[in-house]
């Protein structure tokens, strides 16, 4: 029996239902492989759909866009796979992040044209924005999956969670860019709803070539 569980705002919902079969996700997701929304977890039968609203999808963008213009600054690469779909039939999870991307091993995925979660390295990083309090937990997801690092707005804060030993820990700092904390991502992202994005883009760049000694200034 399917059970139905729902979280709505306005412009944003999230709807779980669990006892869901494996094929059932397989179906919604070529269903909607089109489609930028809704997005889909699941994990082991719990299903969570979910379709995003304006503040979920600006905050999304400036981080990802955060995210690379720190790395183009600091020359590193990263490949921005959007929020491309990953799932593990033999881990019976799989889900839809609001971005990530390949930083450390950028390099094995650059030419590959299909990315395969069973036999290509998984993300290095993904970015989570939780508006609505999220009734799925996708820690246990990205755990499977064996993301390295996750950022997750709630709450008016990103807070930054790496793996460790089968589980996350938060951690003040990136490990996929050092020079980013917890605090730093917060405050970029506050900043970002208050100045033109113009303005904000310098403060970003002058901050990186500042060695990132000081905190960002609009």
């Amino acid at each position: 029996m399917v059970a139905i569980a729902s979280v709505a705002t306005p412009a944003e919902q999230r709807l779980t239902l669990n006892g869901v079969s494996w094929a059932t996700f397989e179906s919604l997701l070529a269903d909607h492989a089109e489609r930028s929304s809704p997005r889909f977890a699941f994990d082991r039968g719990l299903l969570e759909i979910m379709t995003t609203s304006s503040e979920h999808e600006r905050d999304n963008r400036t981080l990802a866009q955060l995210v690379e213009v720190v790395a183009e600054e600091l020359g590193v690469d990263v490949l921005n796979v959007g929020s491309m779909t990953f799932k593990r039939k033999d881990l019976a999870q799989g889900f839809e992040p609001d971005s990530c991307f390949y930083i450390q091993h950028e390099d094995q995925v650059r030419e590959v044209v299909q990315i395969d979660p069973a036999t290509d390295p998984p993300p290095d990083l993904v970015i989570e924005i939780d508006i609505t309090n999220s009734s799925l937990n996708r820690f246990p997801i990205y755990a499977g999956i064996g993301i390295p690092e996750v950022w997750r707005f709630a709450r008016g804060r990103v807070t930054i969670s790496r793996l460790e030993d089968g589980g996350y820990r938060e951690s003040d700092a990136s490990q996929a860019l050092p020079l980013l904390t917890a605090d730093i991502l917060t405050r970029f992202l506050a900043d970002s709803r208050t100045i033109g994005r113009t303005a904000w883009l310098r403060s970003v760049r002058s901050w990186v070539h500042q060695g990132a000694t000081e905190s960002p200034t609009p």
